[in-house]
């Protein structure tokens, strides 16, 4: 039976719950604790009668497994849940994701207790991101113009920075353009080339609040840690289930015509031959940049016409460039046209001569698209080549989930199943797909009803 101890103290009436529930190993009772605060304005007659009941209540709890532990926090519990996501496998970027999270979440939430954490509590923390400057650090920096001169007088090359600076060539891109980048991205860059970050950037205060799909993260991650102390039987109900988070719209991808395809066929014609084979490879398979910057030889199949996407080619600032699998977990085999082999073909007999020319400086990664040593290339360099490419040939701003998205437009509205292009596209699930494309699943509906009334209905009337 539980114990109840009255604590009359100077912030007012409490009670003190201990239930006794076995013995340990050495023999020492196994107690659990938890202290009950009556509503201010009750009676203290009341106040015992429903401290009985929240001891009755917390009892019941113990005996059916459910250990609440008034002591850990949801900071040490969520600690305790990526370190055990990380053991489990789960990717590096998720996991890296998960900490980033915490710098938000420990001062807002991080001491809470986690039995103590209610849907309000988190209620108000999505409020607090989605109020203005709710950004950490604050500040964007957008690059003077004389980043490239400052680059040659240290003889360095956009690579070589990046490499220095712990970011991506994409960055280093951006900042030489003049386009935004994060305020901390810019003092790494200006801390290499040994110059104040004001001397090469012009800095502006970002005070934006978190878009809702961004704290719709947070609320996924929260979701996650309070779903496994549910599982551990640590906490009653998943307070994130009983939340309310922001709804996100869901935005018209942006896709390709066909003639703006064949616009951008004729401008890779005058460009080198490995970015070619790159942007040919988006156009045509609808894979992601990293699962093409991850394609070895020993997956492309000539002959048959077909690839494996087994690797996926990731970039982080902790680990580099470095390996994973695609996004799923999941191998898939997608066919490519006579034509895009007939490239491939090519661009194999000009590796082979960079090969040859380069002697005991290359490194033999398997590859099919590397560095000029034959080191893997960093994934981010893709979408910096075509933002570049587009720029330069006049054509519209180019990225590569745009051809991602074209493929599965044109497959769908050639009347593909949902399925192939599902598997086609590597998505976990058919819902994904006809999630994400749905706006083009009902104009092939509305192109079949015509198609029907035409051949069933029009035809007798012409």
């Amino acid at each position: 039976m539980a114990n109840i101890r009255k604590i009359a103290g100077v912030t007012g009436l409490a009670y003190k719950i201990t239930v006794t529930a076995g013995r340990d190993l050495s023999g020492k009772q196994i107690r659990h604790y938890k202290t009950y605060t009556p509503p201010e304005g009750y009676s203290e007659k009341r106040a015992e009668k429903a401290a009985q009941a929240a001891a009755a209540q917390f009892e019941l709890e113990i005996r059916q497994g459910y250990q609440l532990d008034n002591r850990q926090t949801f900071a040490e519990y969520a600690q305790y849940v990526i370190d055990l996501k990380e053991a489990n496998g789960a990717k590096h970027n998720t996991v890296r994701s998960y900490r980033d999270f915490m710098r938000r979440i420990v001062p807002a939430i991080g001491s809470y207790k986690l039995c103590d954490i209610r849907p309000q509590h988190l209620n108000a923390f999505y409020k607090q991101l989605q109020a203005p400057n709710s950004r950490l650090g604050g500040a964007k920096a957008i690059g003077k113009g004389n980043l490239p001169e400052k680059l040659n007088k240290a003889h360095m090359t956009r690579e070589s920075l990046a490499e220095a600076a712990h970011t991506s060539p994409t960055t280093i891109t951006l900042a030489c353009r003049g386009e935004t980048i994060s305020y901390q991205k810019a003092a790494d860059i200006a801390a290499v080339l040994q110059a104040k970050p004001q001397a090469l950037f012009t800095v502006i205060k970002d005070s934006k609040p978190l878009s809702n799909k961004t704290v719709l993260e947070y609320h996924r991650f929260i979701h996650t840690v309070l779903e496994q102390a549910e599982k551990e039987m640590l906490v009653p109900y998943n307070a994130a289930a009983k939340a309310t988070p922001p709804k996100v719209m869901r935005h018209d991808v942006n896709y390709f015509q066909p003639e703006q395809i064949t616009a951008i066929l004729d401008a890779l014609e005058e460009e080198p031959i490995k970015w070619r084979t790159i942007t040919h490879l988006l156009i045509v398979t609808g894979c992601r940049r990293g699962e093409i910057m991850g394609l070895k030889w020993e997956k492309v199949n000539l002959d048959s016409a077909r690839i494996e996407i087994s690797t996926n080619l990731c970039y982080s600032k902790e680990r580099g460039i470095y390996e994973t699998t695609p996004k799923t977990g999941n191998n898939r085999f997608i066919n490519i046209p006579k034509e895009t082999a007939d490239v491939l073909k090519k661009y194999r007999a000009s590796q082979t001569e960079l090969r040859i020319m380069n002697g005991d400086r290359w490194i033999e990664t398997g590859y099919l698209f590397t560095q000029d040593n034959g080191e893997p290339m960093n994934p981010t360099s893709i979408t910096a080549w075509l933002s570049e490419f587009s720029r330069r040939t006049g054509l519209p701003h180019i990225n590569p989930h745009a051809f991602r998205h074209s493929v599965a437009s044109i497959l769908i509205s050639a009347g593909t199943d949902i399925v192939t292009v599902s598997k086609q596209l590597g998505h976990s699930q058919v819902s994904t797909t006809g999630d994400i494309y749905s706006h083009v699943i009902e104009e092939a509906k509305a192109q079949a009803t015509e198609t029907i009334a035409n051949i069933m209905l029009r035809s007798k009337n012409a």
